[in-house]
């Protein structure tokens, strides 16, 4: 399998939202997959991520990550995943 690199790091959440998390999701399967987050007023997310593709983005800690594999005709739902357990962490910088 061949890894792709990552594009287009970050799709910000609005301003009204202040407790944003940086959350990553990696493609490992074979198929294309589409990203959704449909449960937080006032946004939405939709991206397709590519086999191997890795792609970060800023959500809030109650969202809901859905993938759904695409199969060349339509897309199947095939898991939910809380942003807070996809949220990367951060360490501060040591000197």
């Amino acid at each position: 399998m061949h890894i792709q690199p990552m594009s287009q790091i970050i799709d910000a959440v609005p301003s009204q939202y202040p407790n944003k998390i940086l959350c990553g999701h990696h493609n490992i399967s074979s198929r294309l997959q589409v990203m959704k987050i449909t449960n937080i007023p006032h946004w939405s997310f939709e991206r397709v991520i590519f086999p191997g593709e890795i792609r970060l983005f800023e959500a809030v800690p109650k969202a809901i990550l859905e993938i759904y594999d695409g199969n060349g005709v339509t897309t199947v739902p095939c898991q939910q995943i809380s942003c807070k357990t996809i949220q990367l962490q951060t360490f501060p910088n040591s000197k």
